[in-house]
């Protein structure tokens, strides 16, 4: 089996994948970014709300937190630059009823920590500003955003590819050996191969523990468990009185089920949360009667018959339904002891607005 050589090599081509690619193809190393399936973004990328978020869910000292509120401006600013499809289309965080609206003081409070803009408004004004919504007082988003996820993934992958890396797909990694300054990558798919590597970026997504768990010599004790967290999401084709984001106050293991909007302002619901053993997209049209409860509450004009099956997606979780919060783990050889590895773990939202500035941080732990 021919083996080849290289400086860089990530693992998983999902948009902190292309995103980690583009950074260190830029800063001059020889990169290959290795994908699985046929095409890149094909999992978790390709199957999430596609929201530029504003930063105000996380806790105040959270990678999350500092992550995405420097990754929005720069995922604002990378769009402006490179013609990248988005609409800075602002968000209602709302309370449906009285006994929310603590969920909503506490957001408005850590908002204010992070220096992120956010606007009370009363019952009164949520009507004016949303008149189909029921509510009893919200708050208003002004930096929250949508985009195209895949003209993003296709624009960082030609700044990679314009800086000389490359992205090889149908390309599983079966097993990492773990060598003296190197690592060695076994490649299963088209063309099975060996590659050897200095620096090794694990951005695998939903599978990136399972890959710790084939990767010989990286110590046992740094490999969490996995969890999984599948959302459904419903289009809801025709008009709707919508120009915005509406979110309800968000719940364990996400933010409930929120109303989003395609680039051609078309609406759709979700995710819900469904905890399950592995990574498994089928969708649950069972789950729709569930989906229409809830968005009842908080819009009681929808029409339950016109909620159509849409995707789902799978989060890859580091905890459980009653673990709490979770951060996001970027952990460099400081942390498990492994030179030239970057582990990137329990990648969810806010991931994708997160992506550019993960990318930074990568960089620089590989620096």
């Amino acid at each position: 089996m021919e083996t080849f050589d290289t400086d860089t090599v990530i693992i998983g081509a999902g948009v902190v994948g292309l995103a980690v690619g583009r950074a260190l193809a830029l800063s001059g190393q020889q990169v290959f970014v290795l994908e699985r399936r046929d095409h890149f973004g094909e999992e978790t990328s390709s199957r999430n709300s596609e929201v530029i978020h504003a930063g105000i869910y996380y806790p105040d000292d959270s990678l999350k937190a500092r992550l995405c509120i420097e990754g929005k401006q720069r995922l604002y600013e990378y769009c402006r630059e490179r013609g990248v499809p988005h609409r800075n289309t602002g968000k209602w965080i709302i309370a449906a009823h009285q006994g929310q609206e603590r969920a909503l003081s506490d957001i408005l409070a850590r908002a204010g920590r992070l220096e992120v803009p956010l606007e009370r408004a009363g019952q009164e004004q949520v009507r004016r500003a949303l008149p189909a919504v029921t509510a009893s007082s919200g708050l208003y988003s002004p930096t929250t955003g949508i985009i195209d996820s895949h003209a993003l993934m296709q624009s960082l992958l030609a700044d990679m590819e314009g800086a000389g890396g490359q992205l090889v797909c149908r390309s599983p990694v079966e097993r990492i050996e773990r060598q003296v300054g190197a690592h060695e990558l076994l490649l299963g798919g088209d063309m099975p191969c060996r590659l050897r590597a200095t620096r090794v970026v694990n951005a695998a997504g939903l599978w990136a523990i399972d890959l710790m768990r084939r990767w010989q010599g990286y110590p046992s004790d740094h490999i969490p468990v996995p969890h999984f967290a599948r959302g459904s999401y419903f289009s809801y084709p025709g008009q709707h009185p919508f120009s915005t984001l509406v979110y309800p106050v968000p719940e364990p293991g996400g933010l409930g089920v929120h109303l989003t909007l395609d680039l051609g302002g078309q609406a759709r619901f979700g995710p819900d949360v469904e905890w399950v053993q592995t990574p498994d997209c089928r969708f649950s049209e069972n789950r729709r009667d569930r989906f229409a409860d809830a968005i009842r509450q908080w819009w009681p004009g929808l029409d339950p018959a016109r909620l159509q099956p849409a995707y789902a997606g799978v989060r890859p979780k580091l905890g459980g339904p009653e673990d709490g919060f979770q951060d996001f783990r970027i952990e460099g050889p400081q942390q498990h002891g492994v030179d030239g590895v970057v582990q990137l773990l329990g990648i969810e939202s806010p991931g994708l607005t997160a992506s550019l500035s993960i990318a930074e941080r990568v960089r620089e732990l590989l620096a």
